[in-house]
């Protein structure tokens, strides 16, 4: 059955919400952890953890960024230690990015730091609720990734090449 446009307004307003809210809480820890490295630096980190080594180009395709967007920020990346490149062993003209042992750090010290403002924020949520929330908030994305493009994202491999699925995920 169909969502009313009351309840679909009041759904989208919601998810606006909440991103703007993660995205809030992501500059915040990303200002304790680096003050001059902008958040959405950090939001390269998963995907490197992740996925292991990544060309800049796979890299813009997960992130949905042109390319130059991404290379500025690893640039500033590698400058704060947090991650380094290496010749790309099938193109030795490309380069390979990697996460370093201080940007697992940052990225771990960053988790912490959002896991404990949402238990301040769920503090007075019952464990039902929150596991309810959850599911739904699972069913969403699943029916969003259903409905996207994240097809064609999701078919470029480390390299940048239409071979290994490379998983789609939310920053953090």
């Amino acid at each position: 059955m169909p969502l009313t446009p009351a309840t679909r307004d009041r759904l989208m307003v919601g998810v606006a919400q909440l991103l703007r809210a993660g995205r809030h809480l992501s500059a915040r820890a990303a200002t304790r952890l680096h003050g001059d490295l902008p958040s959405f630096g950090w939001a390269l980190l998963t995907p490197l953890e992740r996925d292991g080594d990544l060309r800049c180009s796979a890299l813009a395709a997960l992130a949905g960024v042109d390319a130059s967007v991404v290379s500025r920020q690893l640039a500033a990346l590698e400058r704060a230690g947090y991650v380094a490149r290496r010749p790309d062993p099938r193109d030795g003209r490309a380069a390979l990015f990697h996460l370093t042992g201080r940007g697992a750090e940052a990225l771990a010290t960053s988790r912490a730091l959002r896991s404990e403002w949402a238990l301040g924020a769920l503090a007075d949520w019952t464990e039902d609720d929150a596991d309810r929330l959850a599911g739904l908030l699972e069913r969403l994305v699943g029916d969003i990734d259903a409905v996207s493009s994240i097809d064609a994202v999701s078919s470029i491999d480390a390299a940048g090449d239409p071979q290994r699925p490379v998983s789609v995920a939310v920053a953090g």
